[in-house]
């Protein structure tokens, strides 16, 4: 290998000035252009409109205890108004429950930027950024397909739904009525459903939940159930994967509770929600109870723990199911002990007569023996390592 020469020290700072200046001045003509083309496109973009972008990073703030409201960071540019929202008079004002502070105005909750989140057999869902800084999520009561109740009896329903509150259930924060319209808000739940986690991302081959995992919703479930039922003379009477919402923390929270008893008898069903009716409701039409929400977490629990919908679920007795699951979760052999627990207890809850089934406070200590049984067991081994 040749080395060449050194260069002389004054050549050297010359060529070095040379080739610094030339450095600078092609990063000054570049930053120029892109400063240009920037300027040319916010022209463009406000001659056109704002366009719609995602949200970044929201970050969360803990009020109390199960009750979280979601911030955002960044202020974003502006998205898809609600539509039907922008069209209300007026005419009433929002209602606070549950001792909340009135934080918002009708005015601002009908100039917030929303996104469409779904629609439901009876209310289409959006999550509202008010005034670019509280997400919240508002849902919409369809009046074709909700019951014809006075509103005074709307307000007595949800001044008690609103009092119910539990780290388990998705705070509800205010209500609005006027001329046939119905707005329920609630918190913002930024992790999504438990459906899109058991169902969203998983092919039809993919393994179902971790057991551990299962036995964790399940709690959380359960507990959020057995307190309406002990807390209030109401149920949830719409239990299902998707109105069951991850929180900050990734715990299970029920969402949609109570608001079953305002729909049209009427109306038609919808098909995702009619496996999760229990039997005695579906034939004759009968009032919700207690016993039918635990039908129903009997059906959500074999869910979690077969990673099926409940519309693929087959009819077996006992016996047979504790099978079908293990069937479908046959690398879990080592858990079959547990599986079997859960599986009784899916199975228990979701008998057909509703007398045989247990009240709600009873299968959520079912599930929390097995739980200690899980724990004492795993401390055992653990000391014998």
């Amino acid at each position: 290998m040749v080395l060449s020469p050194p260069s002389s020290p004054k050549k050297s700072h010359r060529r070095t000035g040379v080739v610094l200046g030339f450095t600078i001045g092609i990063a000054l003509i570049l930053f120029s252009v892109l400063l240009a083309l920037a300027v040319v496109k916010k022209q463009r973009v406000d001659s056109k409109g704002t366009k719609p972008t995602t949200i970044a990073s929201p970050e969360v703030t803990n009020s109390n205890a199960g009750n979280s409201r979601t911030h955002i960071g960044e202020p974003p540019e502006r998205k898809t108004m609600m539509p039907e929202i922008q069209r209300l008079k007026k005419s009433g004002n929002l209602v606070f429950v549950g001792g909340e502070v009135e934080g918002y105005s009708l005015e601002q909750l009908m100039r917030a930027s929303a996104e469409l989140l779904g629609r439901g057999t009876m209310a289409t869902t959006y999550k509202a950024v008010v005034d670019r800084q509280l997400i919240l999520t508002v849902k919409r009561l369809d009046a074709g397909r909700t019951a014809v109740t006075g509103g005074e009896a709307f307000e007595q329903h949800m001044e008690a739904v609103g009092g119910l509150v539990h780290p388990n259930l998705v705070p509800l924060r205010a209500y609005f009525q006027a001329k046939g319209e119905r707005l329920v808000i609630y918190d913002y739940q930024p992790n999504g459903s438990v459906f899109n986690l058991v169902h969203g991302s998983r092919s039809t081959r993919a393994k179902p939940l971790h057991w551990t995992s299962c036995l964790k919703i399940a709690e959380d479930v359960a507990q959020g159930l057995a307190y309406i039922h002990q807390a209030s003379r109401l149920v949830h009477g719409n239990l299902k994967s998707t109105n069951v919402l991850l929180g900050t923390d990734f715990e299970a929270c029920l969402t949609d509770y109570c608001l079953a008893v305002l729909a049209d008898s009427s109306s038609t069903e919808d098909p995702d929600s009619l496996a999760y009716k229990a039997p005695e409701i579906r034939k004759s039409n009968r009032k919700l109870t207690p016993k039918s929400d635990v039908y129903a977490f009997g059906v959500f629990l074999l869910e979690l723990l077969t990673g099926k919908h409940p519309s693929q679920h087959p009819v077996l007795v006992p016996h047979d199911l504790l099978e079908w699951v293990r069937t479908i979760r046959e690398d879990d052999v080592g858990e079959y002990r547990w599986l079997g627990m859960l599986t009784e207890v899916a199975s228990v809850c979701s008998l057909t007569s509703p007398e045989q089934r247990p009240a709600m406070w009873q299968a959520l200590k079912m599930i929390q023996e097995i739980k200690e049984s899980a724990m004492m067991e795993d401390r055992a081994s653990f000391g014998h390592s």
